[in-house]
């Protein structure tokens, strides 16, 4: 999470005093595999990098020096200007589909892997540079990313990693004081990722389109050693690895959907094995609750809408499946019998969502156990949140103040465009909870913890964005990231933070970044 007091500095290369060297001590094992899983380049450097920010805590996590990376020779290593000790510079192979079209070769058309560092906590993670320039797999694009979609990202992720929702996260942002070309011109800047890993789904179907069972192989011994290395001790452990992906992935999409939080492009080479959000393009959280509810300019059908997402997942999954399915043959001794053992996997992916989101919305409104009629009652209350176009974050967080009893209803009321109907069913949730023997206190501080009092709301962003791009004026973003890096606490003097936009306000569409 972004520290409030990480430096706002923007030196120029060069610049200043460089006292710090900077030491990633990377330990790369990605570049040790086959050639054909990437390309190796160095970043294309740009012509006048500056910093707009450097992540203090998670720098101090990863074990690196927040004001070596805030010195002029990091800015230059982060621009892509500057190859640091150590890095082994690629760009990742991947295939996917995208819209349900299956594109076979797709891979890192404008990012970079370093390298990999352990981090403090002894798991290894991923450098990654993103609007590094072109690559071999860039398809005719400039390999460059502007301002604001890298901004978009270093917030939407840090929001993430500190509502607890796994997520790549945002080391450093910087500009490059060149121009790129969207619908507009805009400034240019690069991204610097960190992730427990950068492989996808995609990065399977890659092997799998070309018949490479051998290189479906070695990536599958890959992500098992990186992310799933019991898989290693049993004795299937290609389904051992299918199955950990399968529930890993069922529990983020529930933490999505529990949050309001759409992602907008979830193609399979934007499902990532580690179970971490990745690729933070047109996403966003919904404010009035809609489960059609979609802000992506790109997905015209709604294939991706918020209600969407589970069923979305899954279909990715089976394509994993699918890629995995000629080492699975080999595990299982035959074609049926791998067939089988896939769709066994694969059929625990829809109880185990819907446990997870089960569990979470039991906790978003305050039961501590689980009943019969638990879920009818928290439908019921979407439904009529649906209908009344309340709020989705702001409901659920002034139900913590409703715990003691109908004097508390006001500020949840007051979100219903027709107030009784938050009435008729608060008077049943009460009775439900009075089935529980637990102070309101405790509840309402449980109640506290899933349900936050500030999500990065899409206008406020926006605002954030704008400022950035067109003034140079980066004080909002950092206000808005010091807001979301604690969101659960109820902070004074932040109240426009937690307000849904006004109709002139509102967002109607967010865009990818390329």
């Amino acid at each position: 999470m972004t520290s409030p007091k990480a430096p706002a500095i923007s030196p120029r290369v060069g610049s200043g005093t460089d006292r710090s060297t900077v030491r990633f001590g990377f330990k790369n094992t990605y570049a040790r595999l086959p050639e054909r899983f990437y390309a190796r380049l160095n970043p294309a450097p740009v012509t006048n990098p500056r910093l707009v920010k450097v992540n203090v805590e998670l720098a101090c996590g990863l074990g690196l020096d927040p004001d070596a990376l805030a010195s002029a020779q990091g800015v230059e290593i982060l621009a892509g200007n500057r190859v640091a000790e150590g890095a082994e510079p690629l760009a990742a192979a991947y295939a996917g589909h995208q819209f349900g079209h299956f594109v076979p070769q797709l891979g890192d058309g404008r990012a970079n892997l370093l390298g990999e560092v352990m981090g403090l906590d002894g798991v290894r993670y991923d450098i990654q540079l993103k609007g590094s320039g072109p690559t071999p797999f860039s398809r005719g694009g400039d390999g460059r990313a502007a301002l604001g979609p890298v901004l978009r990202e270093y917030i939407v992720s840090e929001a993430m990693a500190a509502l607890g929702v796994p997520t790549t996260r945002a080391l450093a942002a910087v500009t490059t004081g060149e121009r790129v070309l969207r619908e507009t011109v805009l400034p240019g800047a690069v991204l610097t990722r960190v992730a427990a890993s950068h492989l996808r789904v995609g990065t399977f179907q890659y092997f799998a389109a070309q018949g490479d069972t051998e290189g479906t192989r070695q990536l599958a011994d890959y992500a098992i050693a990186r992310h799933y290395p019991e898989a290693a001790q049993t004795k299937r452990p290609y389904r051992f690895l299918l199955d950990s992906v399968i529930a890993r992935q069922a529990q983020l999409i529930a933490q999505w959907l529990l949050l309001g939080f759409i992602h907008g492009v979830m193609n399979t080479d934007n499902t990532s094995i580690s179970g971490e959000t990745i690729d933070y393009g047109p996403c966003a959280f919904m404010e009035a609750y809609d489960p059609d509810k979609v802000f992506s300019s790109i997905d015209r059908q709604g294939r991706y809408a918020y209600g969407n997402q589970p069923r979305a997942a899954h279909w990715n999954l089976i394509r994993l499946a699918e890629a995995l399915l000629p080492v699975l043959v080999d595990e299982e001794g035959s074609e049926e019998a791998a067939l089988v053992s896939a769709n066994e996997a694969l059929a625990g992916f829809v109880p185990q969502f819907e446990a997870a989101h089960r569990a979470g919305l039991r906790r978003k409104v305050g039961f501590l156990s689980e009943r019969e009629g638990d879920e009818t009652l928290v439908q019921d209350l979407l439904d009529r949140m649906a209908t009344n176009h309340a709020d989705f974050t702001l409901t659920f967080r002034r139900l913590c103040d409703a715990v003691d009893g109908p004097m508390g209803d006001e500020g949840a009321r007051a979100l219903f465009t027709k107030p009784e109907a938050f009435d008729l069913w608060a008077a049943g949730w009460r009775l439900r909870m009075a089935k529980e023997s637990v102070s309101a206190r405790e509840r309402a501080a449980d109640m506290r913890m899933a349900n936050p009092a500030f999500i990065p709301r899409n206008h406020i962003v926006e605002a954030a964005l704008l400022a950035a791009v067109e003034r140079q004026d980066f004080q909002p973003f950092e206000e808005l990231l010091d807001v979301v890096s604690r969101p659960y606490e109820d902070r004074t003097g932040l109240q426009r933070y937690a307000t849904p936009a006004r109709p002139e306000e509102f967002v109607s569409q967010t865009f990818c970044g390329t």
